[in-house]
């Protein structure tokens, strides 16, 4: 299969989990004999933060606006399938020029769907619109659930799939490094998680001044009072995460307002964090049951004092036991080979009769 993929980033993954989620589907993609072009906007932001340059599973090349996509037309229309991700600059113009030159199964890769809904339900079309959703064959989905119905009836989507984010199994495994840190915390930062990123990390480092935290992560800031024992890290490349999570006892897993709301939207840490043997400690939403086994799996906190029973009542070797159990889930069921078996499967499978949506003609005259 030759795979034409429009993404925010593979080059770069500060800021951002879409990075580290197109690395590990992509690679396990070509590992099963697909070619791939991975085509990204040139930005700023990216272009002095970048830490792949030459991914060896796939060809990556830069475009510098809009009118640029031009020179990859042929690529686009010969491809077999073009994958749009979320959060791409001027998505909408990019999946309108998609939908009217490829001839083969086109698909919108939204690894931010209830952050994506709740746009649309504002009427913030920055990457995505109504009306071009059913001009794409299928809407894969970083969330499950009824969000995939809804996506299809709400929306008008031919076929709305869970692709959840996943991890690369031979990246992310077990380190042995010194224990630094009693629980950690790796996350860009956001308005919306910030309080439970201080409800289940800030307030119990305060009330065990013996203990040690960390958090990691870019875009924090500078005001924040972070308690003495709270260590900050403002960016772990991911070739450094397995080192991060096995220095921790515990870390803590964090989720977007919006994506609690819709439940069922593991984030890429959660996986990575299982799949290095590191306890988890997570805040609760609806699904994430199905994908770990909360008690012998993954421990679930709502307030301050159920991360500090957590800290102070769990024995070392019944935390080492949980991680054990979770990675094992996760290499059953979540790494980065199991998610590229199922795009390959979505994208030959997707339905036939596209739905163009409306466009008037040359896009970039």
């Amino acid at each position: 299969m030759k795979l034409v993929v429009l993404g925010l980033s593979l080059s770069s993954s500060w800021g951002n989990g879409h990075a580290t989620t197109f690395r590990a589907l992509l690679e396990a993609f070509a590992k099963r004999g697909h070619d791939i072009l991975f085509l990204e906007r040139d930005v700023p932001w990216y272009r002095g933060q970048r830490d792949l340059q030459s991914p060896s599973y796939c060809r990556l090349e830069f475009y510098g606006d809009l009118p640029e996509l031009e020179r990859w037309r042929g690529e686009i229309a010969n491809a077999d399938a073009v994958v749009v991700g979320s959060y791409v600059p001027d998505g909408v113009a990019v999946g309108r020029f998609v939908q009217e030159v490829a001839q083969g199964t086109t698909a919108f890769y939204d690894i931010d769907t209830p952050v994506t809904l709740a746009k649309l339900e504002r009427g913030d079309f920055e990457y995505l619109s109504p009306e071009i959703i059913p001009g794409y064959d299928l809407y894969l989905s970083f969330t499950g659930g009824p969000t995939l119905r809804h996506i299809e009836q709400r929306y008008g989507s031919p076929a709305a799939r869970p692709l959840y984010c996943s991890v690369d199994a031979d990246k992310y495994q077990p380190q042995d490094v010194p224990q630094r840190w009693d629980l950690s915390y790796l996350g860009t930062y956001s308005d919306d998680r910030q309080p439970t990123v201080e409800r289940l990390l800030g307030a119990v480092a305060r009330a065990l001044p013996d203990r040690r935290f960390c958090v990691a992560g870019p875009q924090y800031p500078a005001g924040i009072d972070w308690p003495a024992n709270v260590e900050r890290i403002d960016h772990v490349p991911p070739a450094g995460h397995p080192a991060f999570y096995a220095a921790s006892r515990f870390t803590l897993n964090v989720t977007r307002a919006d994506m609690i709301k819709a439940g069922w939207s593991p984030s890429v840490r959660l996986f990575e964090a299982a799949a290095c043997g590191t306890p988890i400690i997570s805040d609760v939403w609806e699904g994430l049951d199905q994908l770990l086994t909360p008690g012998s799996e993954i421990l679930l906190a709502g307030i301050t004092e159920d991360v500090i029973a957590a800290l102070t009542e769990i024995s070392s070797e019944q935390a080492e036991g949980i991680g054990r159990a979770a990675r094992a889930r996760v290499l059953r069921e979540h790494t980065a080979r199991h998610r590229a078996a199922e795009l390959e499967r979505y994208l030959t499978q997707a339905p036939s009769v596209r739905q163009v949506a409306p466009s008037e003609g040359r896009l970039f005259a």
